[in-house]
């Protein structure tokens, strides 16, 4: 049957011991991985501003006035 909500508000709350040394590891690999996802994504942002700019490059500036009003 499902607990009644008296008994879950009223319930002792849950206590986790951790000794340093598992509290520091978990510490250092959550810094890991987020280094590990930045990483990743300074590398997509690179490749996407790899091809931004050879798009940008690829626009051709218009000589005159004339061309560029008519688009030629």
């Amino acid at each position: 049957m499902y607990p009644s909500l008296f008994n879950s508000f009223f319930a002792p709350p849950t206590i986790v011991v951790v000794s340093e040394e598992r509290l520091r590891q978990a510490e250092k690999e959550q810094k890991e991985r987020q280094l590990a996802d930045l990483d990743d994504r300074i590398e997509q942002l690179n490749a996407y501003r790899g091809e931004l700019a050879k798009e940008v490059e690829s626009f051709s500036e218009p000589k005159s006035l004339e061309e560029a009003l008519t688009g030629e």
